[in-house]
């Protein structure tokens, strides 16, 4: 398997030697030139590039002008404004949601009849009071923002809320069956 270095290094002096016919590198290039692919896609980069290079341009003309508009920067100091308790967090939006779910159920499986129209008028009309009590609350909520006060006094209203339909349900219910049960008696 060990080959004599000295050898080997004679019979390529002897290869090397020797000279390659007439015309072959001419030959050679022009085979190597008909394989490798024209550049012609060159234009169409160039074109890209010219459009990438537009887009990029106006995008950072457009993040240039919102970035130097008139709009004041908001500072540590300000108060962030918020519309309902459920901007301020996750789980107060979906207490926000529950509450007001449950009240919106509870308002549409009430029946209103001419016999139950002054209990079911009281009612909405104290709902109508709390309503207009959210209001102002949510409203104390985005001019001073987000406390512990506000916050609660919301939820506590939304609970009022349906704890008063809950009793307007029942009382209905009082009123329906002591006048079927006044009808089986009669």
């Amino acid at each position: 398997m060990a080959q004599d270095l000295r050898k080997l290094f004679k019979n390529e002096q002897k290869i090397s030697g020797m000279k390659m016919p007439e015309g072959h590198e001419a030959r050679f290039l022009s085979k190597l030139e008909d394989q490798l692919p024209q550049n012609a896609s060159k234009h169409r980069f160039t074109f890209f590039n010219i459009a990438a290079s537009v887009v990029v341009l106006i995008g950072l003309s457009f993040g240039a002008y919102k970035m130097t508009s008139d709009k004041p920067a908001v500072t540590t100091d300000e108060v962030v404004s918020t519309k309902s308790i459920g901007e301020i967090s996750p789980q107060l939006k979906k207490v926000e949601d529950y509450y007001l779910a449950n009240i919106n159920l509870e308002l549409s499986k009430l029946q209103y009849s001419a016999e139950n129209k002054e209990l079911f008028d009281g009612y909405v009309h104290r709902l109508g009071e709390l309503s207009t009590e959210y209001d102002r609350l949510s409203n104390e909520l985005i001019e001073s923002g987000p406390n512990e006060q506000t916050v609660t006094a919301l939820i506590d209203n939304l609970k009022l809320r349906l704890n008063l339909l809950y009793r307007l349900k029942e009382k209905l219910n009082e009123l329906n069956t002591d006048q079927s049960f006044e009808g089986i008696q009669s």
